[in-house]
């Protein structure tokens, strides 16, 4: 009878090996995390080592992924908004903006800041347009509206009724010897502008101001005079990042040719066998760089 009271013993060690046992799985369960239960093959570890990491969709560059530049957009908003035109007309505007469409961004020179200027500054996207301007108040009212327009004040000691003797000195070997304006003796050379004008090689320029209607008005025998001189001072090849110009010259337009100082003064001094074309009250000149050809003659 004695071997019966193992039976006692026997069950109360098998209640503690299976309490151990499910402690045990309990906490090992426990300690696993979730990712750890899904169990998956060598085959698949490496399959999965293989497929590309996942990247974030590339951001678009700022002013990028094909949207209107800026300048542009301002530009179609005025336009489309005002009552206000340009003063030149659509065929004359053509002229300047097939040399913008194949030159383009370059440097433009523009004597004048008026309605068309924001056109001006936009048929150049990315290059740099300068515009010079006589009326210190309209340069200020202009940049409240669009301060990303670049303009500078030019002042001219000329009067429109002086024009006859201007032109009688200008044929003087004072003003056909080319030189940098800044520099030159010649009484049409406008002396005032910022330094920057006078060494920014300019592919086009524009003579579209100042005022020239009335006696007493300053005139543009000086604008396009000067604009001549810059031209023929110009370097072979052009600078400044612009990418025109250089070896075929510079591009000089000059608006109100009706008018007889602008009609002249054009005539003479950008020289009628340098002129290319004219449409309605406007002429386009190329004149090309007398830099390195002191022995060429002032016109052709």
């Amino acid at each position: 009878m004695r071997p019966k009271t193992k039976n006692p013993f026997n069950f109360k060690l098998l209640i503690i090996t299976i309490t151990l046992v499910f402690f045990l799985l309990f906490i090992l369960r426990s300690n696993l995390s979730p990712s750890s239960n899904i169990t998956t093959s060598p085959r698949s570890n490496i399959r999965q080592s293989k497929s590309p990491p996942k990247t974030k969709a590339a951001k678009c560059p700022k002013n990028y992924c094909g949207k209107i530049p800026q300048s542009i957009s301002k530009a179609l908003i005025h336009y489309s908004t005002s009552t206000i035109t340009p003063q030149q007309t659509i065929e004359e505007i053509s002229i300047t903006s097939r040399i913008l469409e194949e030159y383009s961004p370059c440097n433009f020179l523009v004597f004048g800041l008026g309605h068309d200027s924001l056109m001006w500054h936009s048929l150049n996207h990315g290059g740099r347009t300068v515009f010079l301007e006589e009326d210190e108040s309209w340069i200020e009212q202009i940049k409240r509206r669009f301060p990303m327009l670049e303009s500078y004040r030019a002042s001219y000691g000329t009067k429109v009724s002086q024009a006859n003797d201007l032109m009688h000195v200008g044929k003087g070997i004072e003003c056909t010897a080319v030189s940098d304006p800044r520099y030159s003796v010649c009484q049409l050379a406008l002396k005032g502008l910022p330094n920057e004008v006078y060494e920014v090689e300019w592919d086009l320029i524009m003579v579209d101001a100042p005022t020239g209607y009335y006696e007493e008005a300053p005139g543009r025998m000086a604008a396009i005079y000067t604009a001549g001189m810059m031209a023929r001072n110009r370097r072979r090849r052009g600078g400044g990042g612009g990418g025109g110009g250089g070896e075929s010259g510079t591009h000089v337009f000059v608006h109100d040719v009706n008018r007889e100082v602008e009609d002249k003064f054009s005539m003479e001094f950008l020289c009628e066998g340098y002129l290319k074309k004219q449409e309605g009250r406007l002429r386009h000149f190329v004149v090309p760089s007398h830099r390195d050809d002191f022995e060429r003659p002032f016109c052709p």
